[in-house]
């Protein structure tokens, strides 16, 4: 596997809510019934249908990295923060940076360089984007 070099941007920290250990695809669904009390209108129900989305992917994914969201993605369901803590959610600052490749590398070079990222720290990758959000240390015990 070739790597270019590369460098890692970071932009910002920010809070974010973990999926606690749990692997259960039916936890999504459980934790859509939970928190659709609070998706009190049509456009907060496709928000609450497009996060449970996020969370079913990632657990069909079998990813080493943690499942987390923007706390500020999650605004919407106002009380229902409070659930998710309930339910052992934490908050934890994460850590978002870009990938930054040369001009002339392709998907598969940096496909190659976040195969290689996974041998060294724990993240997922932002949908979408060239960015990763980055776990703190001993977080994840994977």
């Amino acid at each position: 596997m070739q790597i270019k070099p590369f460098k890692l941007e970071f932009l910002a920290s920010e809070p974010h809510l973990l999926l606690p250990n749990v692997t259960s695809i039916i936890l999504a669904q459980n934790l859509y019934d939970v928190l659709f009390q609070y998706a009190i209108s049509p456009e907060k129900e496709e928000m609450l249908k497009s996060f449970i989305n996020l969370l079913e992917t990632h657990i069909k994914s079998k990813s080493r990295a943690p499942f987390s969201i923007p706390l500020a993605d999650l605004a919407f369901l106002d009380e229902g923060l409070q659930e998710l803590r309930l339910l052992n959610w934490m908050e934890v600052p994460v850590s978002l940076f870009r990938l930054v490749l040369p001009a002339d590398a392709g998907e598969d070079d940096y496909e190659n360089t976040y195969d290689f990222l996974k041998e060294v720290f724990t993240f997922n990758k932002k949908p979408d984007t060239h960015d990763i959000y980055v776990y703190p240390l001993g977080l994840t015990a994977f």
